[in-house]
Parts: C-alpha cells; structure tokens; sequence
C-alpha cells in the first residue's frame, strides 16, 4: 500500500513503497489520500527512508554547532524577507530560537550562510550535511505538489511551472526546555504563509501539534524517517479555498530535559500563482482574485499584522 493511517492521527503517505510508480494504482491512491488529507486536515505524514539516521545524526551535530555560537554572530543573519533572519531572545516565544538558510539546495548558498556565521574559516561540513539533507526534503515538496495537482487534475505544466519558480528557505529551529515557571508553549498556533512546508522532529523529540478538522490538538510522533508536509496559505489561494492551511504550534513538556531540534523546509513562489480553471466551477465559485503575487502578500502580512487567516485572505486578495 502506497498510503495508510497506521500509528498516526494524520494519513500517512509510504514514499518507500516500491510500488509506487506514476500512473499505478498505489500512486493514483496515494494522491488521493494527499488531497483529501490537505482538505480535511491541511497536512499528511511521509515516511522516507531517503534522509538516513546517519544523516539525522549528522545533521544534530551540525545544529548544536549552530545554535552553540554566541547570540551576537547569529544575529547577523538578517534578512528584508519576513522570517528569514536570526530570532531568538523574543519574550513571548522563550524557548524558540531560529536561524533561516535561503536557497539550500544551492551548496553555495549554504555556503554563503556559513561565512556569515564562521567567518574565518570555512566550515565545510555543515554546508556539505545541510545541503544534503535540504536537496532529499526537496523531493518531498515536489513528490507532495504533483500528487495533489495530478489529483485535481490540473495540467502538469503548471505543476512544473509552480516547482521551477519555488524559492526554498530551510528554517533550523531549536527549542531549550522550559524552566520550572515558564509555560510550556515552544510556538504559538499559527499557519505558515507558504506554499507547503515540510516539518522534520530531527532528534527524535515530541512537540509538534496539529489542529485537526475536528478542532482537537493533536500529536504528531517524532521518527528520523516521518515527515509532515502542511498546506500554507498561498496553497488554499492556489486551490481556491478547497485546502486548508494546517494550523500548528508546539509544545515542550516540563517533563523534557533536552533540547529539541526541528527543520522546516518553506516553499514560496518567486512567479505569480494562478488559479487553475479546473478549481472553479459551480459549486465552487472564484472565492480570490485569479492571481496571488506571494512576496506582496508577505509584505501585506507584516504591514497589516491580521491575525486571523480567513480576515487576512479577505483583505488581500478576496473577491
């Protein structure tokens, strides 16, 4: 079976699956699975065996480097983007600190990123390790956009189109344990604003949750091999409101004494996105305007600071 629902409150989408070939019947399923699963919950779970625990390994070394430099050097990573420099250090999120890396399926933009933070010498293992993974979880966000335009039926082409324009941010996030008289909320609830996100638990730590379409808060277990793909908001524009962006947070119980670890790779649109004729019919009219200009809707974002989701897509692109 290409998809299932074992041990997860979420479907679950086998990428190792030998069967899984285009145009079988296990790939027709599982694109199924991965539609209706973005309509009802905005999220499915992927297990893939590509990222080895060799390579989880690796990579936790590589972040505990990371977040072990002092305040001062991440902070130079900054950035006119929304939330693709340095946060840490804010009073409403405690236990959250992160560091974005533009572009990192370019081993040279790895690069780049790690200039800034060992500036007098090259630390060419971390690139190497992160430019790695970054490429494997990139499979990922193409594998999960063609089973949901194949299942819609949307041409291909603008699948490839939506692929080749994407411009791709690695967020490294690192959650310290609460202390005794803190509240136990890593981040606050909220939906990502880009087109999907892939949600790596890298050290094996629980903390991730999800609201389902039941409004229940659930878990999802943390596995070196288990993924979790979420629908942002440029998703539910693209689809003309039939997904859902998975609305999140996390959690870090006082009863944990390790930091935790977590990867997200964000995809967002350098080109415009349209909807596809074949989203509008009659039983689901034009809810947005035909076409979504995502770094404008960013910026929008930032400047109006609209909270919730269905205010802020009305005020920026509803019809």
């Amino acid at each position: 079976m290409g998809s299932q629902t074992i041990s997860s409150p979420f479907p679950v989408i086998d990428l190792n699956d030998e069967n899984m070939k285009a145009d079988t019947e296990a790939w027709v399923a599982a694109c199924r699975v991965a539609r209706t699963a973005m309509e009802e919950h905005g999220c499915f779970v992927v297990k893939f065996d590509k990222v080895t625990e060799s390579l989880c390994k690796s990579l936790v070394s590589a972040m505990e480097e990371l977040f072990g430099l002092p305040m001062e050097t991440k902070s130079q990573k900054t950035s006119d983007k929304l939330f693709h420099g340095y946060l840490g250090q804010v009073s409403w999120i405690p236990l959250y600190e992160s560091l974005g890396i533009d572009d990192p399926l370019s081993m040279s933009a790895c690069q780049k990123f790690a200039n800034i933070m060992w500036p007098q010498q090259p630390n060419n293992r971390f690139c190497e390790t992160v430019n790695e993974y970054a490429k494997l979880v990139g499979e990922i966000d193409h594998i999960a956009k063609r089973m949901v335009f194949e299942s819609y039926g949307v041409d291909m082409e603008r699948c490839k189109y939506m692929i080749e324009s994407s411009e791709y941010l690695l967020r490294c996030q690192e959650y310290r344990p609460p202390k005794k008289d803190e509240i136990e909320m890593g981040l606050q609830p909220h939906t990502d604003l880009t087109i999907i996100s892939v949600v790596h638990q890298l050290n094996n730590l629980n903390g991730l949750e999800i609201k389902a379409s039941d409004g229940v808060w659930r878990g999802v277990d943390a596995s070196p091999s288990s993924f979790v793909v979420m629908a942002g908001d440029a998703f539910k524009v693209w689809s003309n409101g039939r997904i859902r962006p998975c609305e999140h947070r996390v959690t870090m119980s006082h009863d944990v004494k390790t930091v935790r670890y977590s990867m997200g790779l964000f995809s967002f649109s350098a080109n415009t996105l349209e909807i596809p004729p074949q989203l509008v019919d009659q039983e689901h009219p034009l809810r947005y305007k035909k076409t979504f200009h995502h770094h404008d809707y960013l910026r929008f974002f930032e400047e109006s600071k609209i909270k919730d989701l269905d205010t802020r897509m009305q005020a920026y692109c509803g019809i």
